[in-house]
């Protein structure tokens, strides 16, 4: 049997479309919203029950599922099942450089809204420049770089972060970097190494993203076989870890003493585990947490994001009648950067009156809190997009990376 991920030109595509669209990645995209959604304003995941573990399986997996669907954003743009050449391949470029600076801006604007939410824009946008030299190559290829990405970088995002515990040199770095000095944050140093989204480990999921991109996702039987490729790894990632924590020696009490007692026992899955909070120990490369930027974690979270892509390309493909009723969901997947902007700009305007319910609420009173997002914005998505195929941010950006714009 052919890797799914096999190079070569695919023959013409026939997916579901509304106006040229992929309705199966925009319900995921939708999904992924969502699930981001809850991280930001609904209950904390202690409550327990269906409803924590629910909570918890979307926490951090979310923003790794919006970022392997940026991958295959990228590949759309620069060209699909072949990267565009010549005059309209550097258009291309100019699209994803120009988009990467506009969201970088937008991310730091949503930062000093102070919000208490780790936003993401700008560290997509500088994902975006890592791996545009990369739109050339074929899924094969991609895929490699995904999985040798996944193997490296965590090492080298640990080795790093161990050197910036241990001296004083990235305060000499941050004091120089012009982005930190106009943005008042740690700049590059905070997008590359520091931060909750660092570049270093959040390249795999951009990269798995473009590799699924260069497939031919009508072939009978490739969204079956992406679901075992997805299934393989989330099961290599989590299981991996598991085991590991539990055949190395010593490895779970490191870990539950530099989290200060955190949930040691679920560090193979889940971010009760908390994070170190002086010195981050050797075994905490064992966890798959989803934001312990990890090689488990990475592995993991892009098994599971495989898995929900290949499920909703399933869904809207064969199932008009579910698929009609995720229209509410595949709504905001349409208009995915307006509903994530309009919800940190909704927290930052309402959070005097209900900050505490609303934002890492420990009670279930955060619950209506966070219904209440999900409805208004698959109302105003479901509106907006009976008229209009772009979100007000997306056409921004449209217009912003137009061929008459770039020459």
């Amino acid at each position: 049997m052919s890797s799914p991920f096999a190079g070569g030109r695919p023959p013409a595509t026939t997916e579901t479309p509304l106006a040229g669209r992929f309705i199966g990645l925009d319900l995921a995209r939708g999904l992924a919203v969502l699930g981001m959604y809850s991280a930001h304003v609904g209950p904390d995941v202690t409550v327990g029950g269906p409803l924590g573990f629910l909570l918890e399986t979307a926490r951090g997996r979310s923003a790794a599922l919006f970022a392997v669907l940026a991958g295959f954003s990228l590949v759309i743009i620069t060209g699909r099942p072949q990267p565009r050449t010549g005059r309209a391949g550097r258009q291309a470029v100019a699209r994803i450089v120009i988009r990467a600076a506009l969201l970088l801006v937008l991310g730091y604007a949503l930062i000093a809204m102070d919000t208490n939410v780790d936003v993401i824009l700008s560290s997509y946008g500088l994902l975006f420049l890592a791996v545009l030299p990369l739109y050339r190559l074929g899924g094969r290829t991609l895929a490699l770089i995904a999985a040798a990405s996944a193997l490296i970088l965590p090492q080298v995002l640990y080795a790093t972060r161990t050197a910036i515990e241990n001296g004083s040199w990235a305060d000499a770095v941050i004091a120089r970097d012009p982005v930190a000095l106009i943005s008042d944050t740690d700049g590059l140093m905070e997008l590359l190494v520091t931060g909750e989204y660092p570049v270093l480990t959040w390249i795999p999921f951009l990269v798995a993203g473009m590799a699924v991109a260069r497939l031919d996702l009508t072939r009978p039987g490739i969204g079956s076989r992406l679901t075992l490729v997805g299934g393989a790894l989330a099961l290599l990632g989590y299981g991996g870890s598991w085991l590991a924590l539990h055949l190395v020696p010593a490895a779970l009490p490191a870990i539950a003493s530099a989290t200060d007692g955190g949930s040691a026992s679920s560090a193979w899955w889940s971010d009760t585990v908390g994070v170190p909070e002086d010195h981050t120990p050797l075994s905490w490369l064992l966890v798959a947490a989803p934001h312990s930027q990890t090689t488990f974690s990475i592995v993991g979270n892009t098994g599971v994001a495989l898995v929900v892509v290949a499920a909703c390309l399933v869904v809207t493909q064969r199932m008009p009648r579910l698929t009609a009723l995720a229209r509410p969901v595949t709504a905001v997947g349409m208009v995915a950067l307006t509903a994530y902007v309009l919800h940190i700009v909704a927290l930052w305007f309402f959070s005097e009156v209900w900050y505490v319910a609303a934002v890492g609420g420990e009670t279930r009173s955060a619950l209506p809190v966070l219904l209440g997002f999900i409805a208004a914005a698959m109302l105003l998505a479901v509106v907006w997009t009976r008229r209009f195929r772009r979100g007000p941010l997306e056409h921004a950006l449209h217009l912003a990376t137009q061929p008459w714009i770039i020459r």
